[in-house]
């Protein structure tokens, strides 16, 4: 589990077969339906839901049409039982709804008006947000790494414009299958690269860190250490040491193990 004030946000890592996640999935919906106002919610991280993403990982290829057939089961189940509406995405998803920064774009507000004309319709649950949960986003997809690099001494300006340079379709092109914004951590006083990373092996972690380090050296600043959100798999370091990525204290439990079939 990872919790941060400044995002005010919890990402909650959970491993089993898929009957046992989707029972978990629900479990966590009515609770954050019964726990969280998001009308008094304030953070720095884009978000439309109190559970605002349900993604289920297909750890190895051949366990993409279980993860696609428990985001959708999962759905219809929230939408049921704790009456909130769930959009799919990812794999479960269409055209359009490739990753859930499509659906979150502009906030809950724009997004409940999108779904008021009709633009996008509900998968499960009501067909407009719930005022205290939001929606779901409920997704099935392969693994990303969730990666920041910490910018000490530098502005929101300066960590805008290096994810800028290092985000897919950036400034300079940018790198393969990289996500980034820049943010302002307010109560750390620290400006912070947040990333997905969302196909490792079009691009590793260690060339990640890299290119942050490169772009904020360009700015006249010098890149503090790296945080992983969540778990990674083993593949997506890159051959490049914990130390290396800037991540000394990295558990062995957090790195997973992926095949490729």
């Amino acid at each position: 589990m990872h919790s941060d004030p400044d995002h005010n946000r919890t990402v909650i890592t959970v491993g089993g077969d898929a009957d046992a996640l989707v029972r978990s999935g629900l479990a966590l919906a009515g609770a954050a339906r019964d726990l969280i106002d998001l009308r008094s919610h304030d953070g720095v991280h884009p978000f439309v839901g109190a559970l605002d993403v349900l993604p289920f990982v297909a750890v190895r290829p051949s366990a993409i049409p279980a993860a696609i057939g428990a985001a959708r089961a999962a759905a219809t189940g929230i939408g049921e039982t704790a009456g909130v509406p769930c959009l799919l995405y990812g794999l479960a998803g269409g055209a359009g709804r490739e990753r859930p920064a499509t659906l979150r774009a502009g906030g809950l507000a724009t997004l409940a008006t999108r779904m008021q004309s009709g633009e996008v319709v509900s998968d499960a649950g009501p067909p407009l947000p719930d005022p205290r949960a939001g929606v779901v986003l409920v997704g099935a997809r392969e693994p990303l790494v969730a990666w920041n690099v910490w910018l000490p001494a530098a502005s929101l300006d300066d960590a805008r414009a290096v994810a800028a340079a290092v985000r897919e379709g950036g400034t300079d092109g940018g790198l393969p299958s990289v996500r980034a914004l820049g943010l302002m951590c307010s109560r750390t006083g620290l400006a912070q690269v947040s990333m997905n990373v969302e196909d490792y092996r079009r691009t590793p972690l260690s060339a990640v860190v890299e290119t942050v380090r490169r772009e904020a050296a360009l700015r006249g600043i010098v890149a503090g250490e790296s945080e992983l959100v969540g778990m990674v798999p083993r593949a997506a370091l890159g051959g490049a040491s914990a130390e290396q990525l800037g991540v000394p204290d990295l558990p062995p439990e957090k790195i997973i193990e992926t095949t490729e079939d």
